[in-house]
């Protein structure tokens, strides 16, 4: 393709839209519950004036397709229409599907579902490049040019939203369970985008750091950086090292700085995303399959 579209971005997008959609037809609406964003308002004008989710949601995304354009980069924006366009398609099919899960007299399990298969629909679609329109570009775009976690964008439009269901048609008992499906799916969008692959970065300040960065090198194949600190209180320079491990990695690593130097000064960080040599490629630099 002349923009270079990756056939595996958009099937995993359409993969995000239908779990989205699956989601919001049977157990946002099949239970009564609202939603937020541009979603929450095509779920205001069903309950009031009976339009259908997916032709309102196209309508409602028309104004964000135009910034979206521009802001956000042709291949970006072509992501965002295949998400937009899906999400309307899979919210029309789900409406007509004979499955059924009805909840309404436990709607926290409902709610619970609801944030999960959101969560995870919308994180699937962030994370190979699209949205699903409406507040999700919004969210994007701040996550783009301010660092802001998608999820904590979304909660806030989305409570915005909330607030005008439980004005227009929603009681206060399925208001409080939207908060509940809505802070959910915040959680997983941000645990999506982070990955679930989790490393720890260590800072590790010895004298002994030239034994424990070979040790580390040799056992556990891992690089090591040599950082120049230089201590506030004893005005002396040090050596700091720096070493990024996998997570289950940990305990073999603080293993081999305490049989060296149990004094050993060690900070552990969590990494959300690491990238490079021994992580995404090989030794010869090569993508690593996974």
């Amino acid at each position: 393709m002349g923009l270079d579209l990756k056939i595996k971005n958009i099937l995993f997008i359409l993969l995000g839209s239908a779990i989205f959609g699956f989601g919001i037809v049977h157990f946002n609406i099949e239970n009564h519950l609202a939603e937020g964003g541009f979603t929450g308002i095509t779920l205001i004008l069903l309950a009031k004036l009976g339009i259908n989710p997916s032709y309102t949601n196209l309508a409602l995304n028309i104004p964000v397709f135009i910034i979206g354009w521009r802001m956000l980069g042709k291949k970006s924006f072509l992501y965002t229409i295949i998400g937009t366009v899906g999400t309307s398609v899979f919210l029309w099919i789900f409406q007509r599907d004979p499955l059924s899960f009805p909840l309404t007299d436990d709607l926290f399990l409902a709610s619970l579902f609801a944030g999960a298969f959101i969560g995870i629909g919308l994180g699937i679609i962030f994370r190979y490049g699209g949205t699903s329109g409406g507040v999700d570009i919004i969210a994007r775009l701040f996550f783009k040019y301010k660092g802001w976690a998608m999820g904590r964008t979304m909660f806030i439009f989305d409570a915005c939203v909330i607030t005008l269901s439980l004005i227009t048609y929603l009681d206060y008992r399925h208001a409080m369970y939207t908060l509940v499906a809505v802070f959910v799916g915040a959680r997983v969008i941000d645990f999506m985008q982070e990955g679930a692959y989790t490393a720890r970065g260590t800072l590790i300040i010895s004298e002994k750091y030239n034994d424990i960065a070979d040790k580390i090198m040799k056992e556990m194949d891992r690089g090591v950086t040599v950082l120049r600190g230089h201590g506030y209180y004893s005005k002396a320079d040090k050596e700091v090292l720096y070493c990024v491990v996998g997570k289950n990695e940990i305990s073999r690593l603080k293993g081999i700085i305490n049989s060296i130097d149990p004094h050993a000064f060690v900070s552990v960080t969590i990494v959300h995303d690491v990238l490079g040599e021994g992580f995404t490629l090989d030794e010869n630099k090569e993508p690593i399959e996974k």
